[in-house]
């Protein structure tokens, strides 16, 4: 079978590749139909990489994160046409320790191997989640980012001790939205603070207990446990602000992706008994775990429309192209892409 794949070649180029692919396996057959843009695509996008890292990850297909139908399966578990999330980490071995989006062997679609900017992909039987017809398509095509936050939030909770009465979110992103966003739902009876550096961001987390610019927080504020969501060099100041304000034996989970080493106040780590812990990406579990969440919670999925900035018919090369260049002069919220190749 021949599959089109729309590869990055280049900083702002795509070309088309074709592919013979063999339908004699037991992969499903999945055409996109949603995509969404994340940030790491974007630095692909536009070259920031640096030229070593992409004269080893290009050409590659970009995006991670999308929904599809159904076109083909070989087992004739599933129909044609029906909804899917695809799942963009490939794990090729198992740990009984180490999870699959921590095993160093496992691929991720759109770092090092080809993404969702295909006519068609083919997926192993784990990896797609039947999508309820309680999420839309526009949302569904970043459950993804969602993933992220449920398994930060899961390894939390294996992490932490178990006062949890007061939660702080360093990022008024997309991101940082999200994972306050579950934090409310989850920890019903919990103080849920956002912190960020610019107001109208702010302004979206209307669930939030209190919303502070990380320029004017009260000098009393403690919290039990803290996220930071900011990546960059902001995640430096970020994480050191959390040390400053986080209670003794408090967690620290560290989600934003940072080029660059950081510094961050040990001696303060020391003196509190801190714990800090990363988390990144996710597999199998926190997708299976998440979509049953929204779909249990669908006053979370109608706050996760704040997020959709945009929805864009994709038909040509093109199209692509204008909208990742779109993208990059969104600030907050997703860039959806209606994936009609």
């Amino acid at each position: 079978m021949i599959n089109q794949v729309y590869r990055l070649v280049s900083p702002r180029r795509f070309e088309i590749s074709y592919l013979d692919q063999s339908v004699q396996t037991e992969d499903v057959i999945v055409r996109p139909t949603y995509l969404s843009i994340c940030a790491a695509d974007q630095r692909y996008y536009t070259g920031s990489r640096g030229k070593e890292v992409l004269s080893k990850k290009l050409p590659m297909a970009l995006i991670h994160e999308g929904i599809g139908e159904i076109v083909y399966d070989p087992l004739n578990e599933y129909p044609q046409g029906t909804r899917v999330v695809m799942i963009p980490n490939t794990p090729i071995e198992e740990d009984e320790i180490i999870v699959e989006n921590y095993l160093r062997s496992s691929k991720f679609r759109s770092s090092g191997y080809d993404g969702f900017m295909q006519e068609y992909v083919f997926l192993g039987r784990d990896r797609f989640i039947i999508l309820p017809e309680s999420i839309n398509n526009e949302i569904a095509s970043f459950i993804e980012l969602n993933t992220v936050a449920m398994h930060a939030i899961t390894r939390f909770q294996a992490k932490s001790h178990n006062r949890r009465t007061t939660f702080g979110i360093w990022g008024d992103g997309n991101l940082g939205y999200i994972t306050s966003l579950f934090l409310r739902k989850i920890y019903k009876d919990a103080k849920i603070y956002i912190f960020g550096k610019t107001p109208y961001k702010l302004q979206n987390f209307s669930f939030v207990d209190d919303a502070y610019l990380i320029s004017d927080i009260p000098e009393t504020l403690t919290i039990d446990h803290a996220f930071e969501c900011v990546g960059g060099v902001g995640s430096q100041y970020a994480i050191n602000q959390m040390i400053d304000y986080i209670n003794p034996e408090g967690t620290i989970s560290l989600l934003g992706v940072s080029e660059y080493p950081v510094e961050v106040n040990t001696r303060m780590v020391l003196e509190k008994g801190l714990t800090l812990f990363g988390s990144s990406r996710s597999g199998y579990v926190d997708f299976k775990k998440t979509v049953d969440f929204l779909d249990q919670h669908p006053d979370v999925v109608e706050n996760l429309a704040r997020l959709v900035d945009s929805v864009n018919e994709v038909k040509t090369i093109e199209d692509i192209v204008n909208t990742f260049e779109k993208d990059l002069s969104v600030s907050w919220g997703k860039t959806v892409m209606k994936w009609n190749k």
